[in-house]
């Protein structure tokens, strides 16, 4: 069911795409989507964190597509992209006269997701007074429009997203720590292309197949040499940047039969390949080097884990994901020691 048109027929609000590449090869990602069928089969608030360009969108849609509300309208919206006035009457519908411009009565994102999903993109981004709204609508139900003295119940399922780190917003007092807990009734934080190598390959051949599908054309493959390139490049703005770093390439490389390395994007075609030797002059893949760095990191720090993801530059969370791939943790621990 496609959903009900928004208020504001603008490209500010969008529904994310139906075809959505959610490759899951690495133990990390298919841990990710593990707890993602899990949650979508209640009706519990999700909150998806991690980095700019990860896919939570499309994990957001998987849950959508996995649940109960599947026949019902999925409606996005990021909340990034609005002034607060005009998120608000968005969410939550205006009645005719509430504001300048206001010609006649909106029914908003909530009531245009009933019966399905209300995605909320870069809820980190949103207002104090804001909050208050969103945090009402979520423990009862219900939402006012913008100018209304009534107030008008609403069936809708919440999954919001962030790549901000939302408990120091709270910290901070930028975010309000009761909505905090309420939209992190279950939360999934997706892993960065660089910490999920098993997944590139798959993802790259996906999105050129598709690519080359979208604009009839070849190329449809990739050089061994590009594969190379793609595995020595660190993806930092994740599956996003590998998807428009594949469309680039299949455009430039016209009609050949693959594509090739100076197809790539210059960073990409820059990034080092140089192999990493170890003191025995043993050739150590990029995962092993980085399990003997934090290992060594950790017993150097006497097995205190804070101090550890900290000398690291890394997350407490992400830290603790890669003990548990070495098998070093069956279970969370406080992360002092």
């Amino acid at each position: 069911m496609s959903p009900p048109t928004p208020s504001n027929p603008s490209n500010r609000t969008r529904e994310p795409r139906s075809e959505r590449e959610l490759i899951a090869k690495s133990p990390a990602m298919r841990r990710v989507l593990e707890l993602a069928r899990r949650a979508a089969l209640s009706d519990a608030t999700v909150l998806i964190t991690g980095e700019s360009g990860t896919g939570k969108g499309r994990v957001a849609g998987f849950i959508h597509e996995s649940s109960p509300r599947r026949q019902g309208p999925l409606v996005a919206v990021n909340c990034g992209a609005l002034p607060e006035h005009l998120l608000e009457s968005e969410l939550f519908g205006h009645k005719k006269g509430a504001f300048t411009g206001a010609i006649s009565d909106a029914k908003g994102l909530f009531v245009a997701a009933g019966g399905g999903t209300l995605f909320l993109d870069e809820i980190g981004e949103t207002s104090p007074s804001l909050q208050v709204r969103l945090l009402r609508a979520l423990q009862e139900r219900t939402i006012r429009p913008v100018g209304s003295t009534t107030d008008r119940k609403v069936d809708v399922r919440i999954i919001a997203a962030t790549n901000q780190d939302l408990e120091a917003l709270v910290r901070e007092g930028t975010f309000r720590k009761d909505l905090y807990y309420r939209l992190r009734v279950v939360e999934l934080e997706i892993p960065p292309l660089r910490e999920r190598r098993d997944d590139l390959l798959p993802l790259a051949r996906t999105f050129i197949g598709r690519t080359c599908k979208e604009n009839v054309c070849g190329p449809c493959a990739l050089s061994s040499e590009v594969l190379d390139q793609l595995l020595a490049y660190d993806w930092p703005g994740n599956v996003r940047e590998l998807e428009n770093a594949i469309e680039r390439a299949v455009v430039l490389a016209e009609d050949q039969p693959v594509v090739r390395v100076e197809d790539l994007p210059r960073e990409v075609r820059g990034a080092s390949k140089t192999m990493v030797m170890g003191d025995d002059d043993v050739i150590y893949t990029l995962a092993e080097v980085e399990k003997r760095h934090i290992l060594q990191t950790l017993e150097r720090l006497h097995d205190n884990r804070k101090a550890t993801a900290s000398a690291l530059g890394i997350g407490e969370n992400t830290l603790w994901r890669r003990l548990k791939s070495y098998g070093m943790v069956r279970k969370r621990h406080a992360s002092g020691g």
